[in-house]
């Protein structure tokens, strides 16, 4: 709903959308790899955590499965792909510094609580997890839990 507003408020103002060669075609294909990310990190979490990414119905195990097994956050990583993905597609350079600003702030914001949290539940084994998988950058080789 924001990015549709802020597509609206360019066209107010009178800024114009950005435009080059296969914009288009680049924004449904991040698109579509965004939503598959975050509908298969959805239903990792659902299948191996037994619970959902809601806080009322969390996670009861540590998930490191699926695409956890190479970024830590998955679904936020897919959010702001899409998010991305929208303002490539629109040229929008505002729904782009939203999606900026909405990583920075989910960083800053949420994450520590995110990850103290899943430290409380899950001690060490989330510590390790943690400081082997990162944030946002993929791990080249799947995460493996060393029993």
């Amino acid at each position: 709903m924001l990015p549709a507003g802020l597509i609206w408020l360019e066209g107010i103002l009178g800024w114009p959308a950005f435009r080059f060669d296969g914009q288009r075609v680049l924004g449904v294909i991040l698109f579509v790899l965004g939503g598959s990310l975050g509908l298969t990190s959805g239903a990792t979490m659902g299948i191996y955590g037994r619970g959902t990414p809601v806080p009322f119905d969390t996670a009861r195990q540590l998930v490191v499965a699926g695409p956890y097994r190479f970024v830590r956050n998955p679904m936020a990583i897919a959010g702001l792909v899409q998010g991305a993905a929208v303002g490539l597609y629109f040229g929008s350079g505002l729904v782009l510094a939203y999606v900026v600003v909405g990583m920075v702030l989910w960083n800053i914001c949420v994450r520590p609580v995110e990850e103290q949290d899943l430290e409380t539940r899950f001690g060490e084994a989330f510590v390790e997890y943690r400081r082997e998988v990162w944030c946002w950058v993929p791990r080249w080789k799947g995460y493996r839990v060393v029993e």
